[in-house]
């Protein structure tokens, strides 16, 4: 007489069951690890002589394009896409050996796109809301949005960079209309005659001293950070630019800071 489940002496039901669990999972790992390189594949690396750069794939392959239709009429997406990053770098190797960390070489090495200042290549459009709008504005031009009596007022305090010394004043905040919260100061740089945004990550407000605290920048370094196209909203593209000039300063705005920590 079979055991239950049995279908020969030596297979059971449960052993399939087990082997199906083991092809599916199989199956969908291979899935999942070819679609996750849909962007940002090929790879390219200088390690050959032979050409400054070559293509790595590895295993899976990539997988066929395929066409995303963005909402809000933005139009259609190909991923993988056949054209690559190709952008001049503006750096040097340290070092004469594969592998070498990258020296900026431009003027002010927050801009050069390298290393914690690098950014990426985004939309050029800003992001929306899910009724259509620039999700991130002005505080002046979002009705019925505003900040609580009880909190710190930001417009009117002096923005102050690492060195101590005044980079401006706030002259608004930018509010992001989904997830109502200040993501950027407004600042009104002294002595440059133009107006650019902090992101709030990078400030250390002081309520009591009406002040906001800039570690990542001296104040001279204000003047130059990334300007943006319009008054009321701003892009993906220059939100990244502005958050890596941010972030560059952190490494490359002292001198002292890229030698190692003692």
């Amino acid at each position: 007489m079979k055991p239950t489940g049995a279908i020969t002496q030596y297979i059971d039901v449960a052993q399939l069951v087990l082997y199906a669990f083991w092809f599916f999972f199989a199956g969908l790992l291979f899935y999942l690890r070819r679609e996750d390189k849909r962007e940002g594949y090929p790879l390219e690396s200088d390690r050959s002589a032979r050409a400054p750069r070559v293509p790595i794939v590895g295993f899976p392959p990539l997988p066929k394009p395929k066409v995303f239709h963005l909402g809000h009429d933005e139009g259609d997406v190909i991923e993988p896409s056949e054209h690559g990053d190709h952008l001049p770098i503006a750096a040097r190797p340290y070092g004469n050996y594969v592998g070498a960390p990258l020296e900026p070489t431009g003027s002010n090495p927050m801009l050069d796109n390298v290393g914690p200042a690098s950014y990426a290549q985004r939309d050029d459009r800003p992001d929306l809301t899910l009724e259509g709008h620039p999700k991130i504005v002005p505080l002046a031009s979002a009705a019925g949005f505003f900040v609580p009596k009880q909190s710190p007022q930001p417009n009117g305090m002096q923005v102050v960079g690492a060195d101590g010394k005044v980079a401006g004043t706030v002259s608004d905040v930018w509010i992001d209309l989904s997830e109502p919260q200040i993501r950027y100061f407004e600042v009104d740089v002294s002595g440059a005659g133009r107006r650019v945004l902090l992101p709030v990550g990078f400030a250390k407000i002081d309520g009591e001293n009406r002040r906001i605290h800039v570690r990542a920048l001296l104040a001279k370094h204000f003047a130059d950070v990334p300007a943006i196209k319009a008054r009321d909203r701003i892009t993906r593209l220059e939100e990244d630019r502005v958050c890596a000039y941010y972030g560059g300063g952190t490494l490359y705005a002292e001198p002292s800071r890229l030698g190692p920590v003692t």
